[in-house]
């Protein structure tokens, strides 16, 4: 069991944080992961640091290469000299609670390198591909200092859609022997990328996928088949291409995103400096458009939004007198004289002085 942490030790922490020593790294990471006294002090103390690193997101289904192209990403970036963190959410193991998978493995050819940080974080139940403090740990090693902050989710399905809150740019790795083909029709996971990678392109199907996603993209502007005329008019001789017009489209219309659709093998390494160059194209975008602004600031807002609701939850039922009070409507419950949703309006009610009332916790940058 761990000892929590006192504010002389946050203080020295955060001394050897600022020097920028590793290990002062791991352990504000380990204390702000898992919630453990004094995460909050930490975490405020480096809230004005925030906001030098790009946060790259890369999603998608099991199999499809997320590590191995995450291991290509770190290491162009470290051969332009920028330092990488990157953040590997995997399976919870259901005996420690830990990471069942070994990104440092993994990704052994970068994980030595003093420019790169990995962190794997388990789920620990929790839904949307990421872990519940992803957010909160992209933000310690931000305030670090690192260049490029790559986050990995778990593999996911199509509603598992949390890392869109989490970076600046959203990248989906699909592969064509996955039957991902069928996902251009669907919404969910498709509808979140800024950038769509056909990984694993040397085999069978990955032609066939890149097109439809390039028509599917096309169709949601309504230009993939603009320019072709109903079958009575159809001109055999000039053939048309949907995926084309669509690309085309794309590149003329410079005020809006379109994804691109790259093709990578992530394993040799083809295609991934065409991902590096997207990647840039869409950061540009996002400055240009004023995006960014307003993709960070709804992150902001959406984290204080998490942090009361915490807050919240953790003082309703920390408090005895509530949950003796919520016990004693069990049998009216039951016998069916009231509702759930009355009782807990009732409940909110009653507890609504208390709930407003600091739970007796100061922290260090409140006036």
């Amino acid at each position: 069991m761990s000892t929590p942490a006192t504010p002389g030790d946050t203080g020295h922490l955060l001394a050897a944080f600022d020097a920028r020593r590793p290990a002062a790294l791991a352990r504000a990471v380990s204390i702000v992961e898992n919630h453990r006294s004094g995460f909050e002090t930490i975490l405020a103390r480096l809230h004005a640091r925030l906001g030098h690193a790009r946060r790259i997101g890369i999603t998608g289904p099991p199999g499809a290469g997320k590590s191995t192209l995450v291991m290509r990403l770190a290491t162009r970036y470290r051969e332009m000299g920028l330092t990488v963190a990157i953040i590997a959410v995997d399976p919870t193991s259901p005996f420690t609670g830990g990471a069942l998978l070994g990104d440092r493995i993994r990704m052994e050819s970068v994980a030595l390198d003093a420019g790169v940080f990995i962190r794997s974080m388990a789920t620990r139940g929790s839904l949307g591909g990421v872990a519940g403090a992803t957010r909160e740990v992209a933000d310690v090693v931000d305030a670090f200092g690192f260049d490029r902050i790559l986050i990995e989710t778990v593999g996911v399905g199509q509603s598992e859609l949390e890392i869109v809150r989490l970076a600046d740019t959203t990248v989906v790795v699909l592969v064509p022997e996955s039957g991902d083909s069928i996902q251009t029709m669907k919404a969910g996971l498709m509808e979140i990328a800024d950038l769509f990678i056909v990984n694993k392109a040397d085999r069978p199907g990955a032609d066939r996928l890149h097109h439809d996603m390039e028509v599917m993209l096309g169709l949601r502007l309504g230009v993939s088949y603009r320019d072709i005329p109903a079958h009575h008019g159809v001109d055999l001789r000039t053939p048309r291409n949907p995926a084309r017009a669509a690309r085309r489209a794309a590149a003329e219309d410079t005020s809006m995103w379109t994804p691109p659709v790259v093709s990578t093998v992530a394993e040799s390494g083809s295609g991934v400096d065409e991902v590096m160059a997207a990647l840039d194209r869409h950061f540009d975008y996002l400055e240009q458009s004023d995006a960014l602004h307003r993709r960070r600031r709804q992150r902001l807002r959406e984290q204080v939004v998490g942090i009361v609701e915490r807050h919240l939850r953790e003082r309703m039922w920390r408090d005895p007198q509530a949950n003796a009070w919520l016990d004693a409507q069990l049998p009216a419950l039951e016998g069916g004289s009231v509702t759930p949703f009355a009782v807990a309006d009732a409940l909110l009610a009653r507890s609504a002085t208390r709930l407003a009332t600091p739970a007796g916790t100061t922290h260090e940058d409140e006036p």
